[in-house]
């Protein structure tokens, strides 16, 4: 039986997996710079998220995001910065209480954990953001304290993803037609 919660956020999450960053991601359109730029979005949120402990020691992410961006600055990838949406998403969370970022722990983490699994074939790195020692441990300690009223925090969270997503590809775009016009 689908849990209220995951019935409740499914139209979001929906949108934030149809949105075309998304799909280039998945089907491993990304180039280095692009994926640099995205992980550099995930630290800050994942740096907000972890400023609390988390109900897993194996879920934290700092170190593994901070390889990967080492491995493609090596590589030849720049630092391109926050995103307006991250930095006001960040800014969000930053307002929350350790028991009020549950739900974007939820979000979040279940995210990398599951749909992660996948993005780490099409990804141009190692991809060490998505690996979990302790996997099951890791989704199990989520589920454990998952709660269905936490809905509107969860879409919220969606919310900030799909406009993230959307700076993304705005800037994809926008990279695509100086390339063209140069």
């Amino acid at each position: 039986m689908q849990s209220q919660l995951k019935e409740q956020t499914a139209e979001k999450h929906r949108i934030a997996e149809r949105k075309p960053f998304n799909m280039r991601m998945f089907k491993g359109e990304l180039n280095l710079q692009a994926y640099m730029h995205y992980l550099e979005q995930q630290l800050a949120i994942f740096t907000e998220l972890e400023k609390h402990p988390l109900p897993h020691p194996s879920l934290n992410r700092i170190e593994s995001i901070s390889a990967d961006i080492q491995e493609l600055e090596t590589a030849g990838a720049l630092r391109k910065g926050e995103l307006t949406a991250t930095t006001t998403y960040k800014n969000y969370l930053s307002g929350l209480t350790a028991s009020e970022q549950l739900p974007h722990i939820y979000l979040h983490y279940l995210a990398i954990a599951y749909g992660g699994q996948i993005m780490k074939t099409k990804v141009p790195s190692k991809g060490l953001f998505y690996d979990f020692h302790n996997f099951e441990a890791c989704i199990l300690s989520i589920r454990q304290i998952q709660q269905d009223s936490w809905v509107n925090e969860v879409n919220k969270g969606y919310d900030a993803i799909i406009n993230i997503f959307d700076a993304h590809e705005a800037t994809i775009l926008e990279t695509t037609k100086m390339i063209e016009h140069a």
